[in-house]
């Protein structure tokens, strides 16, 4: 949908955004921007996107534009995508690239020289450069998302390796062990580590017949998950 930003001119009998003199000998010839009525101006198209879980809303913004109206126009729309472009899971692919292909229209625009005066509105003010404003931080939600992504893997039991170390967050109860597990892998130097894994063994939940082969193991670990199924064998530390 289009949400135009500007203003856009008022209506007269000339070609819609050409100044009032462009029929004028030797005036511009256009095309002229459309919130402005400025010319140079060159077509483009700039583009936003806003999510939320799975709504999505599809921004778009036509020219022509004159430098400052389309500078200013695809501030504001990526400052929008910034902030707002995020929220959902397709969201999170669609948004990045919505602003990537803004940036072919964005060199377009940024080739245009000074609009000549005598337009019938007044050019926009581009505003602050986008590194210069707050909405510049949602850069940050992306990083923050993988962040937490690459955490949680390097501490699920099914990525782990020979050599990792384990620990079972699932406290004993009444003495004895609770039987559901909740084991994440960790540094083998930190206190709360319970055992180094000594073996895994693929396609088997069986830990008994799995472990058979490292001496070592005087524990295991088994996780089954619809097809997905693996065994740890552990040598508890403690």
């Amino acid at each position: 949908m289009s949400t135009p930003p500007f203003q856009a001119p008022p209506v007269t009998d000339q070609p819609a955004g050409a100044p009032a003199d462009a029929a004028a000998p030797g005036a511009f010839a256009g095309p002229f921007c459309r919130f402005c009525g400025s010319a140079p101006a060159v077509e483009a198209t700039i583009r936003g996107h806003q999510g939320f879980l799975v709504i999505m809303k599809f921004l778009k913004v036509r020219g022509p534009f004159c430098r400052p109206c389309g500078v200013a126009t695809h501030r504001l729309m990526t400052e929008r995508s910034l902030w707002q472009g995020w929220w959902g899971i397709a969201s999170a692919v669609i948004n990045p690239i919505t602003m990537l292909a803004n940036l072919p229209q964005r060199a377009k625009i940024n080739k245009l020289g000074e609009p000549i005066p005598g337009a019938p509105g007044q050019p926009a003010d581009p505003g602050k450069p986008l590194y210069r404003r707050p909405a510049i931080l949602g850069l940050l939600i992306p990083l923050v998302a993988i962040g937490l992504i690459v955490f949680q893997a390097q501490r699920d039991p099914s990525y782990a390796s020979v050599g990792d170390c384990v620990h079972n967050k699932n406290v004993m109860i009444a003495g004895v062990d609770d039987t559901h597990p909740d084991v994440v892998v960790l540094s083998c130097s930190d206190p709360d580590a319970d055992a180094r894994i000594v073996g895994k063994v693929s396609d088997t939940a069986n830990g008994d017949s799995a472990c058979e082969g490292y001496p070592d193991a005087d524990g295991y670990y088994t996780e089954e998950q619809g097809s997905e199924k693996f065994t740890l064998c552990l040598h508890f530390l403690k």
